[in-house]
């Protein structure tokens, strides 16, 4: 028995589905890519430097797994439109996508030293471009082609910092509150317009290490900073999260077992959005 074979039951089969993950070379997205291309999901790694999404590519290959990466801006339609169409070249469809492009930049963190009223707009705009507006367009033009199907989902990625503001990141925290209004408009839109089997959902991830924010949480020694002390005292299970703590609500979301469930934002945090700090 391979590895694929151990993982079909039906409810949760992606077997030859062709997932387009955006941000695929990742941390986040990259571990999401390999997990589903495991379970004989096909994925398009689409992402603006192209030796990321190469290097995950090969990562999945080197597993008997099928990965086509593609250099791609998500804030760029012409650049989304090329890459669609290189992936119904390759794969002949899409069944799914994940928006897991983002990130935030130094310009756009309110900290001592750089103040709110000061912020660049370009630098604000720079963070609500690649985190909202890059997953509206991607939900456009690759929705458009699961549309035509009419069954198939977009998984979006958000943020605890969506729901519960947190300090500094004000661009980040404002794109991804839009993330959730938006699985929202479009789970319904979708549902109602076009086709009940087109489902559109979010996962809201804690607080996982990347390479973003990796100086913020943990000081070079490995030993957590102050502000990653005060995340994990938040947290009830007292640790960050790993990639692979995504991987099972992706398969479910993705999957036949969720094909009644749409329009939901689901924390994957070690319980941080259930606690008061009290």
């Amino acid at each position: 028995m391979n590895q694929t074979q151990m993982y079909k039951d039906p409810l949760f089969d992606l077997t030859d589905q062709v997932i387009v993950i955006t941000g695929g070379g990742g941390v986040l997205p990259g571990a999401l890519a390999r997990g589903l291309a495991a379970r004989g999901a096909k994925v398009a790694l689409l992402n603006r430097t192209l030796a990321k999404a190469t290097r995950v590519a090969a990562e999945i290959e080197l597993q008997d797994g099928v990965a086509l990466p593609l250099g791609c801006d998500v804030t760029d339609r012409t650049s989304l439109e090329q890459a669609a169409r290189q992936v119904l070249d390759y794969f002949g469809q899409v069944d799914h996508l994940i928006n897991g492009a983002g990130g935030n930049r130094p310009g756009a963190i309110a900290v001592q030293g750089q103040d709110f009223f000061d912020l660049p707009a370009g630098e604000l705009r720079t963070v609500l471009d690649v985190n909202f507006t890059g997953a509206l367009l991607a939900s456009q033009v690759f929705g458009r082609h699961i549309a035509a199907q009419g069954q198939g989902s977009i998984l979006n990625i958000s943020s605890m910092a969506a729901s519960q503001p947190l300090s500094r990141v004000v661009a980040y925290a404002a794109a991804k509150a839009a993330i959730d209004n938006f699985t929202r408009w479009l789970a319904s839109t979708l549902a109602r317009e076009i086709s009940p089997d087109l489902r559109v959902n979010a996962i809201a991830p804690g607080f996982f290490i990347g390479e973003q924010n990796r100086a913020l949480l943990l000081e070079d020694d490995g030993h957590v900073t102050p502000r990653g002390a005060a995340i994990l005292q938040h947290t009830p299970m007292g640790r960050f999260g790993e990639p692979h703590d995504l991987l099972s609500t992706a398969i479910w979301l993705l999957s036949p077992g969720a094909r009644f469930v749409t329009g939901v934002v689901v924390p994957v945090d070690g319980g941080f959005s259930a606690f008061s700090g009290v």
